[in-house]
């Protein structure tokens, strides 16, 4: 990913980025590692994080992580796992293995998991805070307004359009910030009843690949709401939005 230099007021990310009140005490890597495979992209993004919340994530991370795999794997044995992480980390960790292992259950004429959503739910909204400060150099204190999560391989082709496309910037957000310096003009082009051409630009925002096939997000500061995506292994897909009165 490119390597941008915050250019907003740095003030309005003081503190821990999860609890608000905490101290400005580590670095906290957004996404966490457990997602990403060495060698590791340069310049990951971080936030500022206290001691305390920088390391109450790693157990939730961990088993989305090795959850996220053992569903793309179909199966709960390490061995039979693409990432040499995941497999370590299983391995390494039985009773994360045993409790995986007890999800399992029989759908249909198939094996599923059964995810455990509050676990879920809490790395998705962490890890969307951590997003929205990082590109939009936002600290969101209030719990967010919307939180939903799903498999891209169970969403059909329209949806996963939508949910993949650019967004058109109504509002430019925090000058300087990441997010505002990635924005792209894009040359649109419609055609009217008369059957001529209108060619117009429009500002766009997209998403961010942080590693390839592996983690990818998107945060957008919109007139009335902040929305970021976020998308693990191009197989769990989430979106969180913070509304905002206008």
């Amino acid at each position: 990913m490119e390597n941008l230099k915050n250019l907003a007021d740095m003030r309005l990310l003081g503190g821990c980025t999860y609890c608000f009140g905490g101290p400005n005490e580590t670095r906290d890597h957004v996404p966490s590692k457990a997602f990403l495979d060495e060698p590791y992209p340069a310049d990951l993004p971080v936030v500022p994080a206290c001691t305390e919340c920088n390391s109450s994530f790693s157990l939730d991370e961990e088993y989305v992580a090795c959850a996220v795999e053992c569903a793309l794997a179909g199966s709960i044995d390490p061995n039979n796992l693409t990432r040499a992480k995941v497999r370590r980390m299983l391995l390494s960790n039985r009773a994360l293995l045993a409790r995986i292992r007890a999800q399992l259950a029989t759908v249909g004429n198939r094996q599923a998991l059964t995810l455990e959503p509050e676990r879920i739910k809490n790395v998705f909204v962490k890890l969307a805070r951590g997003h929205a400060a990082f590109e939009l150099s936002l600290r969101i204190n209030q719990e967010p307004d919307f939180v939903q999560y799903w498999s891209l391989a169970e969403v059909s082709d329209d949806f996963r359009d939508t949910f993949d496309a650019a967004w058109p910037v109504a509002l430019l957000g925090e000058v300087g910030s990441r997010s505002t310096q990635r924005h792209v003009v894009a040359e649109m082009g419609v055609t009217l009843p008369d059957g001529s051409a209108f060619q117009y630009a429009e500002i766009m925002n997209d998403w961010v690949d942080v590693q390839n096939e592996r983690y990818r997000y998107f945060a957008a500061d919109d007139v009335d709401k902040i929305v970021v995506k976020i998308v693990i292994r191009e197989f769990l897909a989430c979106e969180v939005v913070w509304r905002r009165e206008v």
